[in-house]
């Protein structure tokens, strides 16, 4: 078997729910909303819609978004025990995420190292947040506005062969779930999945995750 890679998506798969959402809801700056349906409807970037939704809030409140997006994020259940096992079984785990520095590291920090996390990182230095974007699409990518580029980071990242697995729950992973090997998914994705016919396993925890991986790739036996 070539060896199994994971590349997991964290807001709304391994946190319970979306922290760009929350902290757009909690702060709800004029005409957020807007742009979060162009974003679904995929009539405008990834790239652009985060962009844009970030600079409708003032650098100033800084501290205020940090410790909100902290106090309310909830790791899903499972996410300790699935670490564990895949450092067990030597499965490199790569968290890919349209998320943001400022609390992606601090989140994740109880349960690294990580073979890998790619995020997007966050500028206080204006009158309002500006999102940069270091992980942007190489010249295979098809859609060229990814804010996060996954698909882009997999074919880099499985140059050397492997078998790739994907696990997300939102628009932001459809292009890598087109690409994948084995694509787990939950909410959103599995629409998308579903409306492409693109194969999917359903998830609710790390556990089920666990259990999908060992049946289809037999990591355990």
């Amino acid at each position: 078997m070539k060896q199994p890679i994971i590349f997991c998506d964290f807001d709304g798969t391994i946190t319970t729910n979306d922290n760009l959402i929350a902290i757009m809801k909690h702060f709800n700056p004029p005409g957020w909303e807007p742009i979060k349906d162009e974003i679904l409807a995929q009539t405008i970037s990834i790239r652009e819609g985060v962009k844009k939704m970030f600079s409708l809030l003032p650098s100033s409140k800084k501290d205020e978004v940090i410790a909100y997006v902290l106090e309310q994020a909830e790791i899903r259940e499972g996410f300790a025990d699935f670490v564990a096992y895949t450092r067990q079984h030597n499965i490199p785990l790569y968290i890919v995420s349209g998320g943001i520095d400022f609390f992606v590291y601090p989140l994740l920090e109880p349960f690294g190292p990580f073979a890998g996390i790619y995020c997007n990182e966050a500028d206080f230095s204006g009158d309002t947040i500006r999102i940069d974007f270091p992980h942007g699409c190489d010249e295979q990518c098809a859609s060229q506005g990814c804010g996060c580029c996954k698909p882009s980071i997999i074919r880099k990242l499985l140059a050397d062969g492997g078998t790739s697995i994907v696990i997300g729950d939102s628009i932001t992973d459809l292009q890598a779930a087109k690409y994948a090997d084995l694509v787990i998914a939950r909410d959103f994705l599995i629409e998308k999945c579903e409306e492409l016919n693109i194969p999917y396993e359903p998830f609710e925890n790390f556990g089920d995750v666990t259990e999908i991986i060992d049946s289809k790739l037999g990591v355990r036996s």
